[in-house]
């Protein structure tokens, strides 16, 4: 099964590869993993997607809560979330398929981005499934070439796996120059 992991991570060069060494040494796989700013400056919000069972989401947890960069982590696999994906897809398309290629695009509701005489760039935005279920379509016309991002997945409703909590100004001192970020005023030297 696959699993959706978010992981809130402070902005800092080397925590991505920290991250990636992590499931290298515990031999787990990502499938994707997709790293963008957040809402709050100085957070970076990894999606990473896992093939497993529960137990290796449950080590990838503890795993993650290790790293010192860390801030939190969240398992989205079993909430209501909204999933995404977005595919650049280059189709071969002579004048008479483009008509069906465009056809193909507004059921899908992607957009078409570049036309030349002999191919088509196309944008879709989607879950992963219907994105599967387009290019499977386009397939028959000659995929040419092909980009995907990883997922990003947010949780529906109230509930949030971000973290808005002011810290004091003496843990903010001290995280921006270690790179720690402390869980209280009293512990500023420890990290989740």
């Amino acid at each position: 099964m696959k699993h959706t992991v978010a992981a809130l991570v402070e902005d800092r060069p080397g925590v991505l590869n920290r991250v990636a060494s992590l499931f290298r040494r515990r031999g787990f796989n990502i499938d994707s993993l997709s790293v963008g700013t957040t809402e709050e400056r100085g957070i970076s919000r990894m999606t990473i997607v896992v093939d497993g069972d529960d137990g290796v989401v449950e080590q990838v947890e503890k795993q993650l809560y290790k790293l010192i960069d860390v801030v939190k982590v969240s398992d989205l696999t079993h909430e209501d979330t909204v999933m995404r994906e977005l595919a650049l897809i280059k189709v071969s398309a002579t004048p008479q398929q483009r008509r069906e290629v465009l056809d193909l695009v507004e059921v899908f509701r992607a957009q078409t981005v570049d036309v030349t005489p002999t191919s088509m760039m196309i944008q879709i935005v989607a879950a992963a499934e219907t994105l599967d279920a387009f290019v499977d379509n386009l397939r028959p016309y000659g995929v040419k070439e092909m980009v995907r991002t990883g997922r990003v997945a947010m949780v529906r409703g109230a509930k949030s796996s971000a973290v808005h909590e002011r810290e004091p100004a003496r843990a903010q001192r001290f995280r921006s120059e270690s790179g720690r970020r402390p869980d209280e005023e009293e512990l500023p030297f420890v990290s989740k």
